[in-house]
C-alpha cells in the first residue's frame, strides 16, 4: 500500500470528495480480483440529525451512535475524525446465506408457536455474484482512512469469506501490516455434520496502519494443570525450580510473582453468550463483552476513540464504555440502534458511567422503519416476482427489477453494480438477432434520483436498454410504511399517566399471530422522557428500563415526574 494510494479529501460547497483509489500492482504479491471491482472513486458529506441525547459530555466528549448505511455514516465522520481512531472492530456480514432474525417477547410470556411472523428480521446475509467483495471493499478503504497511524482494525468473520477478506485487507493495509490471524475456538454441543468436521470456531484478522501501533500484552489466570507443577515451600508459597536461560545454575519462579499466562492467537476461553446471561440482548450473532474487552484492552488506552459500523446490539460500546474508552457506533438496523441505545442508556442510568450518549440520524435515515425489510416490502406492495442468485430483485409483466437504495436519491453511482454485472454475451446475441429492439427490459424502484439516470444506464452499457423508473416517493399510497407507534396520555393534579401504549406494527404482528395482550406495559421496554422537548434532539431526564422480564414501573414515573414538575 503505497501513499499515492491514500485518499485525500477535499471540500467544495460542503460536499466532501475523494481522490481515485488506484488499483496500483504490488510487485511480487498476487491482488485478489473480482467481477465488478472498482476503485472506491469518491464519497460525499452526508448530513446527520441529532435524535436523542442521554448525559452529558466529559472533557468535551460525548459518545455517539449513528443510524443509516455505515458507508454514509463514515463519510460523513471523515470531516471530523480522519486519522483520529484508535480501534475498529467490526463483524460485518459472513456471507452465510441466511437471515438473521430477532424473537419478539412480550414481558409476561413469549409467543410459542413455530411461525415466523413474531419474528423480526434484523439482517440479511444473502448476496450474489461478487456484491460482497465490493461491499467490504469500500467500507475497508473508509475505515483506514479514520484509523489513526497508531490504530489498528479487527475484522471478525468465519469461513465463509475469511479468505478473500484477508486479500482484500492485505492489498488496503499492506501485507507487512498483518498483526494476527486469532482463532476464537468456542465449545457448545456438536452436532453430526454430513461429511466434514463440526465447525466450531471464528476468525478475527488484525492488522494495523503502520508499524507503530499500540500493545498491551494480555494475560489469562495459569490452568490447573499448569500449577499442579509447583510445589509448596515452608513458607506456603507455589514454586518450581526451572532452568536457567541465561546459565548459571536452576532458578526458582514463584507462582504469585508470575503475571499469568500470556494470551496467545487461540481463544478457548470466552464461551458465547448463554440464553440467561445478564448481557443476552437475544439479539442474533451477539458476541461476549469478554472478546470485545481483550481486543480493547490490548490495542487500546484509556481514552481512545474505539469505532465499530457494524453495531448489531452494542457489545463493542458497551465494552468501551465499561473500559473508559470513547466510542462511535453504526447499523443500518433501527433495531439495532434501538437495542443498543436502551442497553447504553441502562449502564448509564446505573450511575456507574459519566460520558453521555448522542443519537443521531444519517441523511434522514428514517423512512422505512427497518431498512433491512425495505426490499420485499417493496416487491410485494408492487407485486413483483422476487428472484434469487440474479443482479436483479425480481421481475414484474417481462421487466427486470432492481430496488436501489432506500431512504435516499438514488445516483448514477448506484448502477455500477448493474453495469459491472449485465450478462453482456447476452445482450449481444439479442441485438444480433433483433438490432431495432432493447436487448433488456428494466424497472429502477427508487426514492428520488438523479435527472439522468435512465439516460446513463443505457450509455455506460452500450445497448439499447428500455429503462423504466419508479419513484416511490411520488407513489407513497402504494406502500405500507412502517407506522409509528401511539400513546395515550392523561395528565391531571400535576401528574402525567401513561393509560396506554399501541405499538402499531409489533400489534399488528400480535393480531396474525391471534394473540391477546391484557397489560399495556407487556409491550414496553422502557420509557423515557424530555420534560422540555423543543422538537429537535430529545434529552430524557426521566428514564425508566427495568429488567427483562419486568414491567415499567408506572409509581416510580410518577415521582420523577412529581419532582420535575414542582
Amino acid at each position: 500500500m503505497t501513499e499515492q494510494n491514500s485518499l485525500n479529501l477535499e471540500e467544495t460547497n460542503n460536499i466532501e470528495s475523494v481522490e481515485k483509489y488506484k488499483f496500483e500492482p504490488i510487485k511480487g504479491y498476487p491482488m485478489l480480483n473480482w467481477q465488478g471491482k472498482r476503485p472506491f472513486t469518491s464519497t460525499q458529506y452526508y448530513p446527520a440529525q441529532k435524535k436523542e441525547v442521554y448525559g452529558e459530555e466529559v472533557n468535551g466528549w460525548i459518545n455517539k451512535i449513528f443510524w443509516g448505511d455505515n458507508l454514509q455514516v463514515m463519510s460523513h465522520l471523515l470531516k471530523a475524525y480522519r486519522g483520529k481512531v484508535k480501534l475498529v472492530y467490526i463483524d460485518p456480514p459472513f456471507d452465510s446465506k441466511a437471515d438473521y432474525k430477532k424473537k419478539i417477547k412480550l414481558k409476561s410470556q413469549e409467543i410459542k408457536n413455530d411461525s415466523n411472523s413474531f419474528e423480526e428480521k434484523q439482517y440479511t446475509d444473502i448476496w450474489t455474484n461478487d456484491e460482497y467483495l465490493q461491499f467490504m471493499y469500500e467500507r475497508l478503504v473508509l475505515i483506514r482512512e479514520l484509523l489513526a497511524k497508531d490504530g489498528s482494525i479487527y475484522v471478525h468473520c468465519d469461513w465463509h469469506k475469511n479468505h478473500y477478506l484477508r486479500c482484500i485487507l492485505d492489498e488496503i493495509f499492506g501485507v507487512n501490516n498483518f498483526r494476527n490471524e486469532l482463532i476464537w475456538s468456542y465449545f457448545g454441543f456438536k452436532r453430526a455434520t454430513t461429511k466434514k468436521f463440526p465447525q466450531k470456531h471464528d476468525t478475527i484478522l488484525s492488522y494495523t496502519k503502520s508499524d507503530e501501533y499500540t500493545w498491551n500484552v494480555q494475560f489469562k489466570p495459569h490452568s490447573d494443570e499448569y500449577k499442579a507443577r509447583f510445589k509448596t515451600d515452608e513458607n506456603g508459597r507455589l514454586y518450581r525450580d526451572d532452568v536457567n536461560p541465561t546459565g548459571g545454575g536452576a532458578r526458582i519462579i514463584y507462582l504469585d510473582a508470575v503475571e499469568g499466562d500470556i494470551i496467545d492467537s487461540t481463544w478457548s476461553d470466552i464461551p458465547p453468550v448463554n440464553p440467561v446471561a445478564k448481557e443476552r440482548q437475544n439479539y442474533p450473532t451477539q458476541k461476549p463483552e469478554k472478546l470485545l474487552e481483550r481486543i480493547i484492552e490490548a490495542s487500546t488506552d484509556e481514552g481512545d476513540l474505539v469505532l465499530d459500523v457494524f453495531m448489531g446490539c452494542g457489545t463493542t460500546q458497551a465494552s468501551a464504555l465499561k473500559l473508559n474508552r470513547r466510542f462511535i457506533g453504526s447499523d443500518i438496523n433501527l433495531g439495532a440502534v434501538q437495542t443498543a441505545t436502551k442497553r447504553l442508556t441502562g449502564m448509564l442510568n446505573s450511575g456507574r458511567y459519566k460520558t453521555g450518549l448522542e443519537i443521531y440520524n444519517v441523511n434522514n435515515y428514517d423512512v422505512f422503519r427497518n431498512p433491512v425489510e425495505a426490499k420485499s416490502l417493496i416487491l410485494e406492495a408492487f407485486e413483483i416476482e422476487p428472484l434469487s442468485n440474479s443482479i436483479y430483485d425480481g421481475e414484474k409483466e417481462g421487466y427486470m427489477v432492481k430496488v436501489m437504495p432506500v431512504n435516499r436519491i438514488s445516483t448514477r453511482e448506484d448502477l455500477n453494480d448493474l453495469l459491472s454485472n449485465f450478462p453482456y454475451k447476452v445482450f449481444e446475441q439479442r441485438k444480433e438477432n433483433e438490432p431495432n429492439k432493447a436487448v433488456e427490459l428494466i424497472m429502477l424502484i427508487c426514492m428520488g434520483h438523479e435527472p439522468d439516470i435512465r439516460a446513463h444506464l443505457e450509455q455506460e452499457s452500450g445497448y439499447k436498454l428500455d429503462v423504466q423508473v419508479v419513484d416511490i416517493l411520488r407513489d407513497k399510497s402504494r406502500i405500507e410504511f412502517k407506522r409509528d407507534s401511539e400513546a395515550e396520555i392523561i395528565t391531571s393534579n400535576r401528574k402525567l399517566e401513561v393509560v396506554n401504549f399501541f405499538p402499531m406494527n409489533l400489534m399488528q404482528k400480535l393480531s396474525l399471530q391471534k394473540e391477546s395482550v391484557n397489560e399495556w406495559r407487556e409491550l414496553v421496554e422502557s420509557i423515557v422522557i424530555d420534560w422540555n422537548y423543543g422538537g429537535a434532539a430529545m434529552e430524557p431526564t426521566a428514564i425508566d428500563i427495568p429488567a427483562k422480564n419486568e414491567f415499567v414501573d408506572v409509581f416510580t414515573i410518577f415521582l420523577m415526574m412529581l419532582v420535575r414538575l414542582k
